[in-house]
């Protein structure tokens, strides 16, 4: 009897176990991968449009399963679906079925109102089920935080589901006491998973944010049924500008222990008078797409104490002059505010005042020049000119008087050019010719120039 080649037999074997594993492979990417709750990826291991398609319909199917009416708040799909880009991407090639929401990246971010997230374990365990891994990110809850008690309570800001190394991104906007919309930051746990998500790429979380209430439409992309913000143009002009500042509650709260807060019938009177006058000036303000910070004495008060300083008697604003426009004054009359004073001119120095209710608006414009911003002073009696010089800064939101309003993100530096290193010490006797530390002598107005540049109401 012939002897059998080992070596030939081996052969077979591997022969026949790499016919096995083919045939597999195909029978998997023929069918089990079309079944829900299983998928692959391309041969290169790499997500691509029809993978991405199939992931958000599958994550999206699951949300509306559970109700969770999610929209889509991504930064690069809404830029592609924007109307002054749609034109431009209608010239690209692309993936006739994933034109928008496959974006090249790998996350997709969407926005949830947090009254609307009921914390059904039903839906994260169903998404845990179909493959999704999940990361929560919660953090305090800044509307209960105030000068007596500190919040801490800790409330869902961020969702992470992770399938197959793409990422879907849930931020949750929780409503606001100034009547628009806020999300936390995203921060991370020395525990947690630092690669579980390409966190840099992330479209909201690198700080807190504010947006104006939204209006929602629900539509038709690439083939899903997506709720998308009504006016993306200003979406998108939001998040460019969306960062926002919490007040330092504890801080405020060690000064408040150190300087006790006026609790007379005058300072609340104050008080009150100076949240309806902000509010009022941000309304009006808004109408006129004027942007506004709160400046001087009144962002020093929302720096130091989280609130207004009721020994100020005013409150402060200020505007660049690249904003300015002829009909803010009628626009304040129209709102049932008074023309107390107008210094300067628009290329100079230019200063508005309004009385309501007995408080005085002082209205600020800002100047850029060689590398510094400033705002000018005038002294009516006399025409001298002042300059008070700032280092540059950017604008952030913040909240004061449950008003939304802007500050400098840079609030100690700015603070500290008005009032020095003694800030966190009240100052009751304030000459605004000399005390600032940032006011140099600007000249003097032209006599016969008065009549125009110096106008006393």
């Amino acid at each position: 009897m012939p002897r059998v080649n080992r070596n030939f037999v081996l052969l077979l074997l591997l022969v026949g176990s790499c016919a096995f594993l083919l045939f597999q492979l195909h029978y998997y990417r023929k069918y089990v991968s079309k079944q829900t709750g299983f998928h692959i990826l391309n041969p290169a291991g790499h997500v691509t449009s029809s993978d991405v398609q199939w992931l958000l319909k599958k994550f999206l199917s699951l949300a509306q399963h559970f109700r969770l009416p999610l929209f889509l708040a991504d930064i690069r799909a809404l830029t592609l679906l924007s109307q002054d880009a749609l034109q431009q991407h209608n010239q690209m090639p692309h993936d006739p079925q994933c034109i928008f929401l496959c974006t090249g990246q790998p996350v997709t971010s969407f926005a949830l109102y947090a009254n609307l997230w009921k914390y059904d374990p039903g839906f994260l365990l169903a998404a845990q089920q179909r493959g999704f891994e999940l990361l929560e990110l919660q953090g305090e809850d800044p509307r209960l935080a105030s000068l007596d008690t500190l919040s801490g309570r800790e409330i869902p800001l961020h969702f992470l589901f992770r399938l197959h190394g793409y990422t879907i991104h849930v931020v949750l906007l929780y409503e606001r006491s100034g009547n628009y919309l806020w999300h936390g930051a995203v921060r991370l746990n020395a525990n947690m998973d630092q690669k579980f998500a390409p966190f840099q790429l992330l479209d909201y979380g690198q700080h807190a944010g504010a947006y104006d209430r939204l209006e929602l439409i629900l539509t038709v992309v690439d083939g899903l049924d997506v709720q998308l913000p009504q006016n993306i143009s200003n979406f998108l002009m939001q998040h460019q500008h969306a960062r926002f500042l919490e007040c330092r509650h504890q801080d405020a709260r060690r000064f408040l222990q150190l300087y006790p807060d006026d609790s007379s019938a005058a300072a609340h009177d104050f008080r009150r008078k100076a949240k309806l006058l902000l509010s009022v000036a941000a309304q009006t303000l808004a109408v006129l797409h004027v942007p506004f910070w709160i400046s001087s004495g009144t962002c020093l008060g929302w720096f130091r104490q989280c609130n207004i300083i009721s020994y100020s008697q005013d409150v402060d604003i200020g505007i660049f002059i690249s904003d300015f426009r002829p009909d803010i004054v009628a626009a304040f009359r129209d709102a049932g505010l008074s023309l107390k004073h107008k210094f300067g001119k628009v290329e100079d120095s230019l200063e508005l005042s309004f009385l309501s209710d007995d408080v005085k608006l002082d209205i600020f414009f800002f100047y850029k020049h060689e590398g510094v911003m400033w705002n000018g002073g005038t002294q009516a009696k006399s025409g001298r000119k002042f300059k008070y010089v700032f280092a540059p800064f950017t604008l952030c939101w913040a909240e004061l008087l449950e008003v939304k309003v802007r500050v400098p993100c840079e609030t100690l530096d700015y603070v500290m050019a008005n009032y020095g290193v003694f800030w966190n010490v009240p100052v009751r006797s304030w000459d605004w010719k000399t005390s600032p530390r940032n006011v140099i002598e600007n000249g003097m107005w032209p006599s016969k120039e008065w009549a125009e540049l110096i106008q006393v109401y």
